[in-house]
């Protein structure tokens, strides 16, 4: 009996020393090696990496400890360079572990091509937000004689008129022509054949009406750079704001 008293009490007290140990080595685990690999509360604050290049803001995430990754989707801004930083994730001031690995969006080294929609005959209102979402800049607004008040007459690009589907980068500026409201008036055409170029586009203008489409073609009949032909005729009448399309003399 006395025996086996002895060798429970030895087992016990065997069980007693694993268990200690085994607790002491779960507390060194949770509270001092788990801790340590993980950096328990070591954090740094995430810097503001907008409008810096792509070189300036690898080189700041990595003096503060941090790891990139460039994502394949870039944006564009007409606003900043090529390869500045558009968007990071996380966000700026955010507290994260050292080592964290922050996603940035790059600016594209060239815009985008889209296609510009029609815009002729929507009123300016609805053409501005139209713009606005597609990415285009809405540029100057020019006032003609139309019996149409604030409504769209012409779109041009870089002063040209261009047509529905005509490619432009994105973030271009796009000039606006729009009727005033008082087109009701008649006119007659002027004589333009004969005129230099821009002297029939002043005379048109000066008239109350607006230049059409210029065509080029060869002829004996002017010098070159000289209109030959128009339409409508001269003596015509018209209301304010007619299109007047000439046809100018090519060397």
């Amino acid at each position: 009996m006395n025996s086996f008293s002895s060798s429970l009490k030895k087992i016990l007290f065997n069980l007693l020393i694993i268990l200690s140990i085994t607790a002491f080595l779960g507390f060194l685990f949770l509270k001092v090696y788990l801790p340590f690999y993980t950096h328990h509360g070591e954090t740094v604050s995430i810097p503001d990496l907008s409008g810096y290049n792509y070189r300036e803001a690898s080189q700041l995430l990595e003096k503060s400890g941090l790891q990139y990754e460039v994502s394949i989707d870039s944006g564009f801004s007409t606003e900043l360079p090529a390869l500045a930083v558009l968007k990071q994730i996380p966000e700026s001031n955010s507290q994260v572990k050292t080592g964290r690995k922050v996603y940035l969006t790059l600016n594209a080294r060239n815009a985008p091509i889209i296609k510009m929609p029609n815009l002729v005959n929507m009123p300016l209102k609805n053409v501005q937000e139209i713009l606005a979402n597609i990415g285009l800049e809405r540029g100057d607004i020019v006032y003609v004689p139309d019996i149409g008040i604030n409504v769209v007459l012409e779109q041009r690009y870089r002063g040209v008129s261009i047509r529905e589907g005509f490619e432009i980068p994105k973030g271009a500026t796009i000039d606006l022509v729009v009727g005033d409201g008082m087109g009701n008036q008649l006119l007659f055409v002027p004589e333009l054949n004969g005129l230099e170029e821009e002297e029939a586009e002043f005379l048109i203008l000066g008239s109350g009406l607006r230049v059409g489409n210029k065509k080029y073609s060869s002829t004996d009949s002017v010098p070159p750079g000289r209109v030959f032909l128009q339409a409508p005729p001269s003596g015509m009448q018209v209301r304010t704001g007619e299109l007047i399309n000439i046809w100018i003399a090519k060397d």
